[in-house]
C-alpha cells in the first residue's frame, strides 16, 4: 500500500508545532524551568516496582536509571546477565541499545554542522557523489536533515530483511538505487535503518575519520560514558555485559548477540550501561552546555515530520499521546499535554527505552536483555508520577504479537 504524502514542514509550521507542544529555546538554555519536586521518594517506589516486575515476570535481566535536574536519582540493575550463569545485572552492566543509537547520529551531525563541516540542508550528493535513488533528481536534492528524520522517500525499513540475511551494508546502500520509492525525497516519513546509516558515510566523507571513532571521541569520552562501545566485539569485551535472551520452550534462552545490526553503527551500533545512558540523558536535557549547546539541542529535538502512527500504538501510546513527530534522531511526543523526547530500540534479545520531560527536567532509561514487553510499562509509570497524573496500572501483560514491530 502506498504511503500518504506529507509535505515537509516549513519554518512557520515548525514554530507552530513547537508552540503547540509547549517548549522553546529557554528549556535547553535553562534546564529545570518548571521542574518537578524532588523525585527521590518516587524513584524508590519505582525501583521496588521494577524489582517485583523482574522477579514475578521472570525476566532475565534489566537495568534502569532516572535523572533529574542534572543528577542521577536512581541507577540500578535487576535480575541476571545470563540465565545460565546468574551474575547480577548492575548499573555498569552493558546492553545493546539498538535504535537509541540514532540520537547519537543526530547529535554528532549537529556538532559537525555547528562547526561548519556539514550542512543540514545541502544535498548529500555533494559529499557522496555515487549516491543514487530511483528518483534520480530527488536523490540529488536529498539532505542530511531528511535522512535523519526518515524522509528519504523509501518504504518503511527498506532492505532490513536483507541485512538480517547477512548482506553487507555497502551493498545494501548501493542497492538503494533500485528500491521502490514511496514518495519524492522529503515528502513523506518512513522509518529507515539502512538509509539512515548513510550519515555514517557522510561523517567519514566530511572528517576523514570513522563514524564510530568520532562518536567515541566527541561524545562518549567527554560525557563520561566510559562503558559505551560500538559493535559485538566491544560488547563482549565489557567487564559486565548482558546476554540476549529469546523464548524457547516457554523459557528464556541465552544466545550470542547477532552481528547484523551492528553493521549499521548510526542506526543501531551502540552498547551502553544505564550509568552511561544517564550521562547521555543529562547532556541531552541541557546540563552539559560545554559539550552540547542549547542551540544544538533545540535543532535535533525540534519536530521535522508528523508520525501519527505512533499515536495508534498500543498501551500508553494510545492513551497518553496527543501528537507525535520525529526530529533528528529523536521522537517528540505530546504526552498528556507535555513534551516528551523519546526513542525505543529493539534487536534480537534486547529492548531499550530512553525518554525525558523537558518541562519537568526528569528522564528515564530502561534496558533489558529479553524480548518481553513487560518493562515498557515502567516508562509511563515514571512519567505519570513525574507529572502528578492519577496512578494507572501500566505493568499488566501486553498482548503477544506475532513479531516485534520493525520500525522502532
Amino acid at each position: 500500500m502506498p504511503l500518504k504524502k506529507a509535505a515537509p514542514p516549513g519554518i512557520t509550521t515548525l514554530l507552530v508545532l513547537a508552540a503547540s507542544l509547549g517548549w522553546a529555546a529557554s528549556l535547553a538554555a535553562a534546564p529545570g524551568t518548571g521542574k518537578a519536586p524532588d523525585f527521590s521518594a518516587q524513584a524508590k517506589e519505582i525501583e521496588s516496582l521494577a524489582d517485583t516486575l523482574v522477579q514475578q515476570s521472570r525476566i532475565p535481566g534489566m537495568a534502569m536509571a532516572i535523572v533529574q535536574d542534572g543528577k542521577v536519582v536512581s541507577a540500578r540493575g535487576y535480575g541476571v546477565v545470563d540465565s545460565r550463569n546468574p551474575q547480577p545485572v548492575g548499573p555498569d552492566t552493558v546492553f545493546r541499545i539498538a535504535s537509541l543509537s540514532k540520537a547519537f547520529a543526530g547529535t554528532i551531525s549537529a556538532i559537525l554542522v555547528s562547526e561548519g563541516a556539514m550542512s543540514w540542508d545541502s544535498p548529500v550528493s555533494n559529499q557522496l557523489p555515487a549516491f543514487a535513488l530511483r528518483d534520480l533528481q530527488g536523490a540529488q536534492r536529498l539532505t542530511v536533515r531528511e535522512i535523519l528524520s526518515h524522509r528519504v522517500g523509501l518504504g518503511y525499513n527498506t532492505f532490513d530483511r536483507d541485512l538480517e540475511a547477512n548482506q553487507p551494508y555497502p551493498l545494501l546502500a548501493e542497492k538503494l538505487s533500485e528500491a521502490p520509492m514511496a514518495c519524492s525525497p522529503g515528502d513523506c516519513y518512513a522509518y529507515q535503518n539502512i538509509a539512515f546509516s548513510l550519515v555514517g558515510d557522510l561523517v567519514f566523507a566530511t572528517t576523514g575519520d570513522f563514524y564510530s571513532h568520532q562518536v567515541e571521541k566527541r561524545l562518549f569520552h567527554p560525557l563520561g560514558m566510559y562503558g559505551a562501545t560500538f559493535g559485538r566485539d566491544g560488547l563482549e569485551a565489557s567487564p559486565s555485559w548482558a546476554r540476549p535472551h529469546v523464548r524457547s520452550g516457554g523459557k528464556w534462552l541465552a544466545v550470542r548477540p547477532k552481528e547484523t545490526y551492528y553493521r549499521i553503527p548510526p542506526a543501531a551500533g551502540v552498547n551502553a550501561s544505564v550509568n552511561d545512558m544517564a550521562q547521555w540523558l543529562i547532556a541531552q536535557m541541557g546540563h552539559r552546555p560545554d559539550i552540547l549547546s542549547a542551540e544544538l539541542l533545540n535543532e535535533i529535538q525540534t519536530p521535522q515530520v508528523s508520525t501519527p502512527g505512533e499515536i495508534r500504538g498500543g498501551g500508553w501510546r494510545r492513551e497518553r499521546l496527543k501528537s507525535a513527530y520525529y526530529g533528528l534522531g529523536w521522537r517528540i511526543y505530546d504526552y498528556a499535554g507535555h513534551t516528551l523526547v523519546f526513542h525505543g530500540g529493539a534487536v534480537q534479545g534486547y529492548r531499550a527505552i530512553a525518554a525525558f520531560l523537558p518541562d519537568r527536567d526528569i528522564g528515564v532509561v530502561i534496558l533489558w536483555n529479553s524480548e518481553s514487553g513487560m518493562p515498557n510499562g515502567l516508562l509511563p509509570t515514571t512519567l505519570d508520577r513525574a507529572l502528578g497524573l492519577p496512578k494507572r496500572e501500566w505493568l499488566a501483560p501486553e498482548p503477544v504479537r506475532a513479531a516485534p514491530r520493525r520500525r522502532r
